[in-house]
């Protein structure tokens, strides 16, 4: 899908067709729409099959007239009533009449530019346009890291009243997320330091403070997510070792029962059917009666439970 859009007075709105200084947003363009934008916008192909590729990591580069940039821009993906957090790239083809996006899928961060829903965006001024595309992906970014620090809160209160299968699952969703985070900010964080050289884009002063103010909210989110990382990471050993506890404690008590269990055996194993008026020729004592041997198994599991019990068997 092709769309094109245009700033006045500092808010974006839809137009019919390209303009000098328009926004031309690609999602998921079919190979009809890729020749179509090659042929009409000189663009190059190579670009735009690198902007679609989901593996493909954040990087800069220029050829001819036209600049690339690759960002990794956050994505929340909900599925089967659980919420996952991945990242995806972001395709920027400045050219000398246009900025040109493209992503396979509909982004936040894209989808409210689009929607005019940020105030004073000038698609006219393209580097000024490319680096408000950033901050509001590095806000985006620190939005997340926040939902993914209550969402651990969360989990770990649910974990401390039983723990399930379920809510270890998520966490390690949640440390999955985050390990995405923090790969796809640290080249993030590269390709900025790279733009920040005024070699593939012109920079002005206006551009250098809004740079910087988008480095800044990067470096944030990668402490924050370094931050959230260690400390989940570090929950997720403490939960394993409380797990490994519990199941230690659950064969303890399993074993002291069946050792208790063992004695009645044992001793009605030496029995049996030996009870009766004729069982004293067997040389067993009291084996005329079945309260002795009961009555010995009860003192003998007692007195096994009583040790047990001090030795904190139970």
């Amino acid at each position: 899908m092709i769309s094109y859009l245009k700033s006045t007075n500092g808010r974006i709105h839809r137009i019919n067709d390209a303009e000098e200084g328009c926004w031309i947003n690609v999602i998921n363009p079919s190979e009809d729409e890729i020749s179509f934008l090659v042929s009409h916008y000189s663009l190059d192909p190579d670009f735009l099959r690198a902007a679609m590729d989901e593996e493909e990591s954040s990087r800069i580069e220029s050829e001819d007239d036209n600049t690339l940039i690759i960002v990794d821009a956050p994505l929340v993906v909900k599925s089967d009533n659980s919420i996952t957090y991945e990242t995806m790239p972001i395709g920027i083809i400045v050219t000398p009449r246009h900025v040109v996006t493209v992503c396979l899928r509909e982004n936040p961060v894209i989808s409210e530019l689009a929607d005019g829903m940020t105030k004073n965006i000038h698609t006219a001024l393209k580097t000024q346009f490319v680096l408000n595309i950033m901050l509001r992906m590095s806000t985006r970014y620190l939005q997340y890291l926040k939902q993914i620090d209550k969402i651990n809160d969360f989990v770990q209160q649910q974990l401390r009243k039983s723990t399930k299968n379920k809510e270890l699952i998520q966490l390690l969703e949640l440390e999955k997320s985050l390990v995405y985070f923090s790969t796809s900010l640290k080249s993030d964080e590269i390709t900025m330091e790279k733009l920040m050289r005024g070699r593939f884009l012109r920079l002005y002063e206006e551009d250098q403070d809004l740079l910087e103010d988008v480095l800044i909210e990067i470096k944030q989110a990668i402490e924050m997510s370094n931050i959230y990382l260690n400390i989940l990471s570090g929950t997720m050993d403490a939960y394993a070792s409380v797990i490994s506890n519990n199941l230690n404690i659950v064969m303890k008590v399993l074993t002291s029962i069946t050792i208790i269990l063992a004695i009645p055996t044992i001793i009605f194993s030496f029995y049996g059917m030996n009870i009766g008026p004729d069982a004293a020729a067997n040389g067993l004592f009291f084996a005329n009666s079945i309260w002795f041997p009961l009555g010995l198994s009860l003192f003998a599991a007692s007195v096994v439970a009583f040790i047990l019990w001090k030795k904190k068997m139970f």
